[in-house]
């Protein structure tokens, strides 16, 4: 029997790419010299995608391929996927949910701690001699004790809340309603006045049309000049325009990011801010949650093509 045509949209790693093409008739879309050439020659035969979160499927790669059925994204975020063009096409959509949650709550709580204790500079301190030369490195800022503010209670929101308990937080949150499973944390359905409640302030919510910028310059304002913005979800969710404004005038004290906007080409006011952390949108880079991320994204095409119900459907 003929192996069903799949597109993959970008590069994986050694290992999913083998795992595809034992299973799949892989067409590298990655490696197109001419995109468009390419779909107009190749694109009637493709039943099945391979995608990642940052790449997704937009509307003109899904029109283009008129005989799609699934489309299988590498990773928990799908706000790259015209989801509802698929919904009306008829196309399966899933994703990676569940197996990266605990390390991008790791990250989340690491970027607290390395931004609060300054661990990057303090690093270079260390290691350049300053310390001997120099005396002892300046002081810095507590995380133990503190408040934190929670921007989406989801999966991912839920295993940071559970490590900042730990750290003896005042912890409140943001949903779209109180949860049972959060007991003893303050529910503040406002995300103004979530950050001005907060210390911290994690954002850790799915990115779509209606949490676009949630992340306003209010919500900014209100997190004030002593604040710390952590975020560990999309670049979109947040007014990166007037976070920047205000980290440039200090009107809001520091930041710890792991996405952006129009990444990996960040904007260049943030290199030149010594109150940010930047990290490389690697919240699931981990060998582990790499590894399971690809078994579950092959999951889900090999149950589709086998008549079996999907194992995390998003439509």
């Amino acid at each position: 029997m003929a192996k069903v045509a799949l597109l993959q949209v970008g590069p994986l790693s050694e290992r999913d790419e083998s795992g595809l093409a034992e299973k799949f008739d892989v067409f590298r879309y990655f490696e197109a010299e001419d995109p468009t050439a390419y779909l107009a020659e190749h694109g009637a035969k493709i039943r099945a995608v391979a995608t990642a979160g940052d790449r997704g499927a937009n509307a003109a790669l899904i029109e283009a391929l008129p005989n799609v059925e699934i489309i299988s994204v590498f990773g928990v975020g799908f706000d790259a996927v015209d989801i509802d063009l698929c919904s009306k096409k008829g196309i399966r959509v899933t994703n990676t949910p569940g197996v990266l949650t605990e390390d991008v709550a790791d990250l989340a709580v690491a970027l607290m701690l390395c931004q609060a204790r300054e661990m990057v500079p303090a690093e270079a301190w260390a290691r350049s001699g300053n310390w001997g030369k120099n005396g002892s490195f300046p002081l810095v800022r507590r995380a133990h004790g503190k408040k934190a503010g929670i921007l989406g209670l989801g999966a991912i929101g839920m295993a940071v809340g559970r490590r900042l308990a730990a750290f003896g937080m005042d912890i409140a949150y943001s949903s779209r309603s109180a949860k049972d499973e959060a007991d003893g944390w303050t529910f503040i359905e406002d995300p103004v006045a979530l950050a001005d409640h907060a210390d911290f302030f994690f954002v850790t919510l799915a990115s779509n049309a209606e949490t676009k910028q949630i992340v306003s310059k209010s919500v900014i304002e209100a997190l004030g000049p002593t604040g710390t913005l952590i975020n560990v979800a999309r670049g979109a969710v947040v007014d990166e325009a007037a976070m920047l404004d205000a980290l440039e005038d200090g009107r809001l004290g520091f930041a710890a990011l792991d996405v952006f906007e129009g990444e990996p080409a960040i904007d260049p006011r943030f290199q030149k801010l010594d109150n940010v952390l930047l990290s490389p949108h690697h919240g699931s880079a981990t060998t582990e949650t790499r590894q399971a991320m690809g078994e579950l994204m092959r999951a889900n095409l090999e149950a589709y093509f086998d008549g079996r119900d999907l194992l995390t459907p998003v439509v």
